[in-house]
């Protein structure tokens, strides 16, 4: 099938629907709940020089979404360990490789900074994170295998 002769552009400020700073989806009526819902908006979302959107395709006609998020609309869901480092799971349902040097802290949220996107650590991948997070003179690090890495505030 090739690419849709149409596209459709809806304005973030059109949008029906939002990403919290926590990732989770609402909608006027309030948190979005099913999650085969959930799911579906997760992994539609895509990025291009506007921002964030969802994006699906009617017949011929793609339809981009873009949608309101607070921080980013990337998160990490869950933490695999795997071999030597530790893969991390994303709403996205993409997977990416821990980068100790790419991580900081900003309030009291822990993020991921890379070039495609930022993406922030969810309470639950922030619980797992915790077996190996030490608080040394230096700030707080990253314990992996026979490395520490310091993770810088922003």
């Amino acid at each position: 099938m090739g690419r849709p002769q149409k596209q459709r552009i809806i304005p973030k400020e059109q949008a029906v629907f939002w990403m919290d700073k926590d990732g989770t989806w609402h909608n006027e009526h309030g948190k979005l709940e099913h999650p085969k819902i959930i799911r579906y908006f997760n992994q539609s979302i895509q990025k291009d020089g506007q921002g964030y959107f969802l994006c699906q395709i009617l017949d011929d006609v793609e339809e981009r979404v873009y949608f309101p998020y607070e921080d980013t609309a990337v998160f990490v869901v869950d933490l695999v360990r795997k071999g030597t480092g530790i893969e991390l799971a994303l709403n996205t349902l993409d997977a990416i490789a821990l980068d100790p040097e790419s991580l900081y802290i900003n309030g009291d949220a822990l993020f991921m900074e890379t070039d495609d996107h930022l993406i922030k650590f969810s309470q639950k991948a922030l619980a797992q994170m915790a077996a190996f997070l030490t608080d040394t003179p230096q700030g707080l690090a990253l314990n992996y295998g026979q490395i520490q890495t310091i993770i810088h505030e922003k």
